[in-house]
C-alpha cells in the first residue's frame, strides 16, 4: 500500500465519522432531555410510537446515509423504541448504494426496485419479530448510557451529550481506520472471488460481508452488481444486513452483549434468506 492509498484510507474513516455526528449529538440530546427535563406524559408517548416504530424506522432508514441506524441504536439501548424497530432501521439502511445507482445511469431501474425490496423487508420483519416477543413477553431492559462516566451527576444536558458523542465517535473513528485498511489490503479482486459468484450461496456470502460496518462495503458491493459479479438478490442481501455505523454503536452502547448478537443473527438470517428468495425468483 502506498501512502496516498494510506493517506486516502485515513481521510476516508474521518470523513465518514464526520457525517455521522450530527446524528448521533441530536441522539444523545434526545435522551438526555427524556431523562432529565421531560415529563412521564412525553416518555410515554414517544414509547407508544413503538406501535408503528417499524414502519416509521423502516421510511427514515431508507434515506441515503448510515447516521440514522447509530441513532437507532442508542435509542434502543435506553428502551424508547423496540428490536423489531432496530432491526426494521437496520434492513433499510443503504449507506452509500442508492448515490451510486444514481450516478450510474445503467443501473437507475434497480433504484426502486431495491427501495420497494428494502421497504417491504424492514417493515415485514420489524412488525413479525415485535409480535412474537409480545407473544412471547420478551421485554428489553432498558440501560442508563450515564451509568459509567458520572454524567448523572449533570444538571446541564449539553455536557454529557458532548460527552457521549466525543466518546462513540472516537471509536467509530478507530473501527473505521481498522476497517478501511483491511478492505483496502484485501482488494476488489479478491473480495470478488470470495463473493462466489453464480453460486447459489452467494447471498449468504453477501449478507455476512455487509455485517461490516463500513460504509465501504455498501460501496464495494453496489460496485459489483453493477458490474455483474452480484446477483440482484445478493446485492439485496448485503445491503439489507448492512447497518452503516449501526452495529458499531450498539456494541459500544449495549452493554449486553447476549442481545447484540441475538440481533446480529436475526439480521444475517432475514438479509440472507429474503436475498436468496429473490435469487431464486430470479429478480
Amino acid at each position: 500500500m502506498t501512502f496516498s492509498e494510506a493517506l486516502h484510507v485515513l481521510l476516508h474513516a474521518f470523513l465518514e465519522t464526520l457525517k455521522s455526528i450530527p446524528f448521533l449529538f441530536i441522539a444523545y440530546l434526545l435522551m438526555e432531555f427524556i431523562e432529565h427535563k421531560a415529563s412521564e406524559k412525553m416518555e410515554s408517548s414517544l414509547r407508544k410510537l413503538n406501535k408503528a416504530g417499524p414502519a416509521i424506522g423502516t421510511a427514515l432508514g431508507c434515506i441515503p446515509q448510515c447516521g440514522f441506524s447509530g441513532t437507532a441504536s442508542n435509542l434502543y439501548t435506553t428502551g424508547i423504541i423496540t428490536e423489531g424497530t432496530l432491526i426494521a432501521v437496520f434492513l433499510a439502511t443503504s449507506d452509500e448504494a442508492i448515490p451510486l445507482l444514481i450516478s450510474n445511469p445503467e443501473a437507475h431501474g434497480a433504484i426502486w426496485k431495491l427501495l420497494l425490496c428494502k421497504l417491504g423487508i424492514g417493515i415485514v420483519a420489524g412488525f413479525a419479530i415485535d409480535l412474537i416477543y409480545r407473544l412471547m413477553r420478551v421485554k428489553k431492559a432498558p440501560m442508563d448510557l450515564c451509568e459509567d462516566c458520572g454524567c448523572d451527576e449533570e444538571k446541564n444536558i449539553w455536557i454529557p451529550t458532548i460527552k457521549h458523542t466525543v466518546k462513540i465517535s472516537i471509536f467509530i473513528l478507530i473501527v473505521n481506520i481498522i476497517l478501511g485498511f483491511a478492505i483496502a489490503l484485501l482488494g476488489h479482486d479478491r473480495l470478488n472471488a470470495i463473493l462466489l459468484s453464480g453460486s447459489l450461496a452467494q447471498p449468504f456470502v453477501t449478507a455476512l460481508i455487509g455485517l461490516i460496518p463500513n460504509c465501504a462495503v455498501s460501496v464495494a458491493l453496489t460496485e459489483l452488481y453493477i458490474g455483474g459479479s452480484l446477483s440482484f438478490g445478493s446485492a439485496v442481501a448485503g445491503l439489507c444486513s448492512g447497518a452503516g455505523i449501526g452495529l458499531t454503536v450498539l456494541f459500544k452502547s449495549n452493554k449486553n452483549w447476549k442481545e447484540n448478537l441475538r440481533i446480529v443473527g436475526i439480521l444475517y438470517l432475514i438479509s440472507s434468506i429474503f436475498g436468496f428468495v429473490l435469487m431464486l425468483c430470479g429478480v
